[in-house]
């Protein structure tokens, strides 16, 4: 889930003038100690904002750090997201940090990816496997019952503060805070993306959340063991979830490091996906596609897309995107263009063509899709054959 960064007025209000001083303190300060002051007022003053769901006003500082300072900004949006993913509270004069944890699952298909209610049975098993393999003993669970596409999730730290807070106050057995009604969010239907299973977890204060913090240095008790036995065991069930689809399992982590990882892991997938289907439904073998590869943004690289073509025509009839995410996905070492046309080689796609400069982000206005670059460097819609079968015009 990359952040979008704001545009709005470059005039900031005092709360956001604040942000943006103590995020430029703290990313000055020379101690420990120093940093703990500083981290405690951003702590109070974003604790105030998202409790009165002004987002705006923290994305207007972010935006004015993103221009300004880069470790000034990598710390608000560090402060902004740990105080939306865990917060504390109390049980019976006993507080207790709670976390909102996401078990991401990495999927792709020919047809389409499932989502929504999980029924009772399933809803079950998977928390005892969480139990089992993921969290500490002494840890208290609650389980969103849907499987989440990422268009159903929040998007802003306030809402997704509050959507922690009545989880953790479930799992704690808490009366449960209001939530705003929210209207049925329109699902993308893509070829490859992502599904979280989607938990609070409530832990007495300073006491270890994961299986892996309680006996560090133990075989079993790795991030790595953990995760064999949550892919061995969870597997079935994701697949009674995902019938029709491949699918990876992730380690069920933080809300938003498993978010990136996810977003970054479904990448390369999008790409065998979008070749899979064109080669099932058209009947176009890898080694006769050419694809096209482009930068694009507004003033620096926000994504790149990848039109595909038959190795003879210039007309697109598919295309495929695959987003950056923060300053440093893009290596000088292995620039991500080079990434890109390495994972379409390994998938028998051998006509690339890699197009220089930077290319508008153009949408149509139409239906929304988005654009993707021919041969000749211009962004223009896909178009799948006439007697195509019916599918997504891109993926992911």
């Amino acid at each position: 889930m990359p952040r979008s960064r704001s545009t709005s007025s470059s005039r900031l209000n005092r709360d956001a003038e604040k942000l943006v001083s103590l995020s430029l303190s703290l990313n000055g300060s020379g101690s420990r100690v120093e940093d703990r002051y500083w981290e405690g007022e951003l702590g109070t003053l974003l604790e105030k904002l998202m409790h009165g769901g002004q987002d705006a006003t923290i994305e207007a500082a972010l935006e004015v750090l993103y221009q300004r300072n880069a470790g000034a900004y990598e710390i608000l949006v560090e402060q902004a997201e740990t105080l939306s993913e865990s917060l504390t509270l109390q049980k019976d004069g006993v507080d207790h940090d709670v976390l909102l944890v996401v078990a991401p699952v990495v999927a792709w298909t020919r047809f389409s990816i499932p989502y929504g209610p999980i029924r009772i049975g399933l809803l079950d098993a998977l928390k005892a496997q969480l139990h089992g393999h993921i969290l500490a003993a002494d840890a208290r669970m609650a389980v969103a019952p849907e499987l989440y596409s990422v268009d159903q999730m929040p998007r802003s730290f306030s809402a997704t503060r509050l959507w922690l807070s009545r989880l953790g106050s479930q799992a704690l057995g808490l009366t449960l805070p209001r939530m705003p009604a929210t209207d049925d969010t329109e699902v993308a239907n893509l070829l490859a993306d992502t599904r979280y299973v989607v938990a609070a977890v409530a832990v007495p204060r300073g006491a270890p959340v994961f299986r892996w913090q309680e006996n560090p240095g133990k075989p079993e008790h790795t991030r790595e063991s953990c995760l064999a036995q949550w892919e061995a065991q969870a597997a079935p069930l994701f697949a009674d979830l995902l019938p029709g689809c491949g699918f990876e399992c992730l380690l069920p982590d933080a809300y938003y490091v498993n978010n990136r990882e996810a977003d970054r892991r479904v990448r390369p997938l999008s790409l065998r996906a979008s070749v899979a289907w064109l080669e099932a439904t058209l009947g176009i073998a890898p080694d006769q596609l050419r694809a096209v590869i482009a930068a694009c943004g507004e003033t620096e690289i926000e994504e790149y897309r990848i039109g595909f073509t038959q190795r003879q025509s210039n007309d697109v009839i598919y295309g495929s995107t695959w987003p950056i995410f923060g300053r440093d996905d893009d290596d000088p070492e292995m620039p991500v263009m080079d990434v890109i046309a390495d994972q379409l080689r390994e998938l028998g796609v051998t006509d690339l063509r890699k197009l220089q400069g930077l290319l508008p982000l153009e949408f149509c206005d139409d239906c929304g899709a988005p654009y993707f670059p021919n041969p000749l460097g211009e962004m223009v819609h896909a178009e799948p054959p006439e007697d195509a079968d019916a599918g997504p015009a891109h993926f992911h």
